[in-house]
């Protein structure tokens, strides 16, 4: 398996509007490959303006925002590059697309890293970020996975997130589980109408 590291990615369009995307890009030879699925703005973006800024934090309400609707986050130009950076970024790479392997679903797309710049300094590992990110990710793929699986995993990661966590990961956490929520109130109430 590869290497993949989950971070947010920065695009813009040619009138220069941004979208904001937590994305793992993946590790190869000596740059990233970001592989969105079909249909999404990202994949729409690098065919405008082939050029991502991978945005590394470890604020991970931007994860759990991107997928809560909650999507505007501060970012930051970056000279010499038409897409902005997040404020939030510990560090930075500019990746500019140099192939792409077409993909009815899934058009990977070979970055070379451009620049790269580091911002704050890295505070150490925490529990709850970790856990809070494994929730985000689970919230990506609530349609493909049964219910007994989605309530296991919160089962096991609310430990770290009620042991470690601080009020960004309490915050971020309580985005996610809504989100958690709403879709199996859904999954009950249509399971319902099927019997009803």
């Amino acid at each position: 398996m590869p290497y993949i590291s989950e971070s947010i990615i920065t695009t813009v369009n040619k009138a220069g509007d941004v979208h904001i995307a937590p994305i793992g890009i993946i590790a190869e030879k000596d740059g990233w490959v970001i592989a969105p699925f079909r249909p999404s703005v990202t994949l729409d973006n690098l065919a405008e303006v082939p050029f991502a800024i991978a945005n590394y934090t470890d604020d991970v309400r931007i994860f759990a925002g991107c997928l809560t609707g909650r999507k505007h986050w501060p970012t930051v130009a970056v000279d010499g590059f038409a897409v902005p950076r997040l404020k939030a970024a510990l560090a930075h790479s500019v990746l500019e697309v140099e192939s792409v392997d077409d993909d009815a679903m899934r058009p990977r797309h070979f970055c070379r890293v451009a620049r790269e710049e580091t911002h704050a300094p890295f505070t150490g590992f925490n529990r709850a970020k970790a856990a809070v990110l494994e929730l985000a990710i689970l919230v990506s793929r609530l349609g493909m996975l049964p219910r007994d699986k989605i309530e296991a995993e919160i089962a096991y990661l609310s430990i770290a997130v009620e042991k470690t966590a601080g009020e960004g990961e309490k915050e971020a956490w309580g985005w996610l589980m809504q989100r958690v929520g709403d879709h199996l109130s859904a999954e009950d109430a249509s399971g319902e109408d099927a019997r009803g």
